[in-house]
Parts: C-alpha cells; structure tokens; sequence
C-alpha cells in the first residue's frame, strides 16, 4: 500500500475515528476543526469523545508523526492528496439533510486544494451530493468521490479497522480506486459504484435497521399480549442467516447520532421525488407510538397506585391478565395526557442513548424522559458516562446526579433507559430500600428479574413476563 498524504476536515466521532485509523494503516493525515479549543486538547491526545481505543490511536500517531491537527482548514489541505469530509449533517427544516456546514467548507478550500486532489464524502449526504460539491469546488483538475462511513458508537476504531464492507463511488474510476487503495491493508470486500449508489446505500442500511428495531419493539408488545418471552422468539428467528440476531433487541425505541435523522432525510427525498415509501414512515410512527406506550405504562401504574393504595404493579397485571395482557397499558397504549404524573418523582438510570457512549444526540432515553416531563414527573438520572458532568442541556429536562443511590432516593419508581451492564451488579437489595415505590421499569431488559424480585422489588421489561416481589 502506497503512502498518501490525507486532510481531515471534521474531528468529531467520524472525522477523529478517521484521522487516526488511516494514521494508523501508514498514511499521514492532518484533521482540521474549527474549535481551537479541541484542536489544542487533540495536540495534547487528549480525547472529549468517550469511544474504546480511540485515545490510544490518537497518541500513537502524533507519536509516530503521523497524525497532526489544526484549525485552519486551508493549511490542512494544502499538499493533501485525499481531503475527507467529515462534517455534521444534522436534520434540517421538514427533515431535510443540512448541507450547510459541507457547503461552507467546500468553498472554503476551493482555491487551496492541489491539481489531482479527490475529494471524499465521508459524511452521511443525500443522493446528489458528491455533484453538488463538485459544483461548488468548480475544479476540473479535482474529483469528488463519495465514501460513506458505517461506524457504530462505542464500536467506531473497530468498525474502522475491521469492516464488513467498503463502498466507494464516482464517475473518476482512478479516483475511485485510489480512495479504495486507502484501505488495501484491510481485509473486506469493497463496492466500487457510481456516487449516488454510494450514497444511497448509506441511508438504506441505516433505515433498514431502524425498520428491524421497530419491528422487533413491536413484536416485544405482541409477546406482552399473548404471554410470551421476547427473547425467546428473536433467538428463534435470528438463528435464521436470512434474518439474524442484530437489532432484534427491544428497548426505548431507537434513536441515536444517525437514525433519527437517516430515516426522516430519506423520507424527505422521497416525498420530493415523488416516490411512495410508506414502509419507512411506518417505521418512524411505529418508534414514536411505542415510546408512548411506555410511558402510559408508568402514568396508568401510578393511577392504579393512587386508587388502590397500593404499589399498582400487581394489581395491574392481575387485571390484564385476564384481557391476555401483562403490562398496564391497554391495546393502543393510552393512558390519557396532561399531568397525569404531577408531582411523582422518577429515578431514571441511563441518557446516553446506548451505552458505551456519552453521546445525547437524539437519544430515546431522552424521549422518553421528555414524554415522562410533559406529564408532570419530577425526573432525576444517573448515567455512568456522565458522572461529575452535569450538562446543560439537561437543565430543563432532569436533574443529573453522580449516583444511583441519589436517582433512586425518595422516587416512585425507576425507569432503566440505556443498557449500561454495570446496572445489573448494582446492589439492588440496597438501593429497594431507597424507592418510595419498589418498582423498576426495565426498558432495557438489562436486568435480573428474579433477583430484583427477591430484593422486594416488583420488575417490568419489554416483551416478558413481570417478576413480582415476593
């Protein structure tokens, strides 16, 4: 494999995660960013973005002298034969994709990239892009090329080094192969394309597993109706190689850096173009109807409580069960609006919105605890990634504490809303003592029913049977 000389514009999870991994296949790369604060704390490796062996990669290539960072994008550029475009495209008015910050930096680099530059999309774009920056650049002597990334958070120097696939496209074959060349050192197949192919494939297998997650969230209320384990029947057809096993987990509803955005730009392209894609808005309702359900599910338990004196859970589920049901909700998920939980404190363990990560972009956990808000809960959380951090972002949503023990303290039940597997060895028999209503809703199904049963607490998951104190 042939040393190249790579800018990366962008130091965000893509934009870093990419720097460094091509530093460490040999190449020297300079990644620019516009927050100088970063960029002086990456020329001391020091990392903001919690993501396994990431600040390992980083040090080892500014070590090496491979791996350098600085703010102005034209110095970055300046010598580089491949520029990557790493940049956010976040959701834009009606859903769009916001080109903004890809446009801004395409002009800004216009007159200072070199003759036989390629250009690489590197950032999650709509069909149509990779032209659309070509226009911009307005340099027949450089190519653009679109080379979309399939890194999962908590997983992205791995993903990086160890792809299932990489799918490079371009009207220029040698550009195309030269950016495919990049990765010669890894063992994966590589889709060469046309631009557009390559960024439509990025947006179909992102809404495809969203589709999957909605499914699986819907199947996990069909087993609550009829009795039966989800676990049981997604290990049963994730066997099958047609399907398999990944995002068949049932949880809060998805969400996420990438999905909640994916889905509603692909939706928007379709409605532009004209093209009916009903499956895919199926697929968002189906995610916001289910955040709904569960939180009619705490909001008619609370009632149950008030009504009854009771603690509600059991009540509730002796009186679905007779309605094939074991959770308290009923067929729709309603449990009326309003300030049906006024006043009732929540502990909620989890934001970020799967574990392994900090991340708060569009979390589901967020959702659900902003549903939970606009009925009147009190919220308080505690997730491991945030401890001695309290953002503000959060201010007007929850109160974030620095451990579980104060989450729980005083409040009418606990909500488990990212899969943090440090949550199952917590001490339980303890922290029942704490819940002034010994309820756990599990939304993870990340912990012990049985255990949290013997520890007098009552335990709710999603798509299985309810474990009662006893």
């Amino acid at each position: 494999m042939r040393e190249r000389s790579i800018a990366v514009i962008g130091t965000g999870y893509v934009g870093l995660t990419t720097g460094a991994s091509m530093a460490a296949l040999g190449h020297r790369v300079v990644c620019a960013d516009a927050d100088a604060g970063k960029i002086e704390r990456l020329r001391r490796a020091e990392v903001d973005i919690l993501e396994p062996d990431l600040p390992e990669l980083v040090r080892d290539g500014i070590a090496a002298g491979r791996l350098s960072f600085v703010r102005d994008t034209t110095a970055a550029v300046e010598g580089a034969e491949v520029v990557f475009l790493c940049l956010p495209t976040p959701m834009g008015a009606g859903g769009a994709a916001d080109l903004a910050a890809v446009e801004a930096v395409a002009g800004d680099i216009r007159a200072a990239l070199p003759p036989g530059c390629v250009v690489v999309n590197k950032s999650t774009v709509p069909v149509g892009t990779s032209e659309r920056v070509a226009a911009l650049l307005d340099r027949s002597d450089v190519a653009v090329v679109s080379n979309p990334e399939f890194l999962r958070e908590g997983r992205a120097v791995h993903d990086f080094l160890h792809p299932d696939r990489i799918v490079v496209g371009s009207a220029d074959d040698d550009a195309a192969r030269l950016v495919a060349d990049l990765y010669a050192d890894l063992d994966a197949p590589v889709v060469l394309t046309d631009a557009g192919s390559a960024e439509l494939a990025k947006y179909a297998a992102n809404c495809f597993l969203a589709m999957k997650l909605s499914y699986a969230n819907s199947l996990a209320t069909l087993c609550e109706t009829f009795g039966a384990d989800i676990r049981d029947v997604t290990e049963a057809i994730g066997h099958d190689p047609r399907i398999g096993a990944s995002y068949l987990q049932p949880g809060p509803g998805w969400g996420g850096s990438c999905l909640p955005k994916d889905t509603h730009a692909l939706l928007t392209v379709c409605e532009q173009a004209g093209v009916d894609f009903p499956l895919l808005r199926a697929t968002i309702d189906t995610n916001e109807a289910h955040q709904d359900r569960l939180v009619a599910r705490i909001a008619d338990a609370h009632r149950t409580t008030e009504a009854t004196g009771t603690t509600g859970t059991t009540e509730a589920a002796e009186a679905n069960e007779s309605a094939g049901k074991t959770d308290a909700t009923d067929a729709t998920g309603s449990a009326g609006d309003g300030d049906s939980l006024r006043g009732v404190r929540l502990a909620l363990l989890g934001l970020a919105f799967k574990a392994g990560t900090s991340d708060l972009r569009d979390s589901p956990a967020l959702a659900v605890a902003r549903r939970l808000r606009d009925r009147g809960a009190e919220l308080v959380a505690y997730d491991p990634a945030l401890t001695g951090q309290h953002p503000a972002a959060l201010d007007d949503l929850v109160t974030v504490v620095d451990t579980p023990e104060e989450a729980l303290k005083g409040a009418g039940a606990c909500v488990v809303l990212t899969e943090w597997p440090q949550f199952r060895e917590l001490d339980w028999e303890s922290l029942a003592d704490l819940l002034e209503v010994p309820t756990v809703y599990d939304y993870r199904n990340v912990l012990e029913p049985e255990r949290l049963a013997r520890a007098g607490l009552s335990w709710q998951g999603i798509g299985r049977p309810l474990a009662v104190a006893g």
